[in-house]
């Protein structure tokens, strides 16, 4: 068996796309490499057909019709037979030194006949256009190369965060959390990182700068502009989001999985919140910021306990500072954690 599947959406990918195959393809035999031509225009179909031709053990290609990254997650995730599942954007790469060590220590779980379900691992920001790096690490939150369970975590903090580039799931647990992703829609990462974590029982941490996530390249989906721009696809996620889970089911989670999920949530919320209000500022118009407060409305009727419990957070506060001045100030302090965190 194969011990990790590495899907690869890939869309219109053709001069960056082979740096990422050639760092997973340093996994060798024991990885599966899937890459998802999503309708592509360019010649991403043929550099995929090219690495499953060279490499037919390790490399399968799907071409399908254009159904955005989602689509490509999903079809990624029914083609896979390996142990584990782990997505890679086209853009990015992994450390392949790093990518051995998570392999060694997959394989040596097996032999001692531990399951985990979900492996956590550091990544890496590489901010090409600024020319620096800033590693995102866990390990003042899990125990490090250790098995366990969310009630024997340490607790994240208010703005520690996990992206799908952290996570590497079981892939039968995955299929068993029910995810699947939307067509034609960006995003959906958080879906991703949000919807199967209940579903995890058995975690271990590896503090291995593994995954490298370009940040940088021209009209990227999180570019202020383009963000703005899909705004509806943001509204999109969230709601599916905030209806994984009712407050009554998250709150019978081992706590430190539940404060991190209302955390989480309210930070999606927040950052719908912000770029609805980015939207009205740069169109000079009031109906985005109408959504914003219907958004927050929705969330109140239908679950009012939960409404409560993400105003509470100091995100949610801010993107639903009220008055006159309300959103501008909301907006500032989103640029000032922008440039705190530099999250794009």
């Amino acid at each position: 068996m194969k011990l990790i599947t590495f899907a690869v959406p890939c869309y219109n990918s053709e001069a960056y796309m082979s740096h990422c195959v050639e760092s997973l393809l340093s996994g060798g035999s024991e990885v599966e490499i899937i890459l998802i031509d999503d309708g592509s225009t360019d010649g991403t179909g043929a550099i995929a057909d090219g690495y499953a031709a060279r490499y037919p053990d390790i490399v399968r290609v799907v071409h399908q019709e254009n159904g955005g990254h989602g689509e490509g997650v999903n079809q990624g995730l029914a083609h896979a037979t390996g142990l584990y599942y782990k997505v890679v954007d086209s853009d990015d790469w992994v450390n392949e030194k790093s990518l051995q060590h998570v392999l060694e220590t997959i394989r040596e779980h097996r032999k001692a006949g531990w399951q985990v379900d979900m492996y956590i691992i550091n990544f890496v920001y590489e901010h090409m256009s600024e020319g620096y790096q800033r590693i995102v690490e866990y390990s003042k939150v899990f125990p490090v190369e250790q098995i366990c369970t969310w009630a024997g975590i340490k607790g994240f903090k208010q703005w520690d965060y996990m992206m799908m580039h952290s996570v590497i799931y079981r892939t039968e647990a995955l299929k068993e959390s029910g995810v699947h992703l939307p067509k034609h829609t960006f995003y959906v990462d958080n879906i991703m990182v949000y919807q199967p974590l209940p579903h995890m029982k058995a975690l271990c941490y590896l503090n291995e700068n593994l995954y490298r996530y370009y940040i940088g390249r021209d009209g990227q989906s999180i570019e202020e502009d383009v963000m703005i721009k899909r705004v509806d696809q943001q509204i999109r996620v969230t709601k599916i989001m905030l209806n994984s889970y009712t407050y009554d089911e998250l709150v019978r989670l081992d706590k430190p999985l539940f404060k991190y999920m209302i955390n989480y949530m309210s930070k999606i919320m927040c950052i719908t919140s912000i770029f609805l209000l980015l939207a009205d500022k740069k169109n000079g118009t009031t109906v985005h910021t109408q959504e914003r407060d219907q958004l927050w409305q929705d969330v109140k009727k239908r679950d009012p306990k939960l409404y409560r419990k993400l105003r509470s957070q100091v995100v949610g506060m801010a993107a639903t500072i009220p008055g006159k001045h309300g959103p501008a100030i909301s907006i500032f302090l989103y640029h000032i954690a922008q440039k705190i965190f530099k999250f794009n």
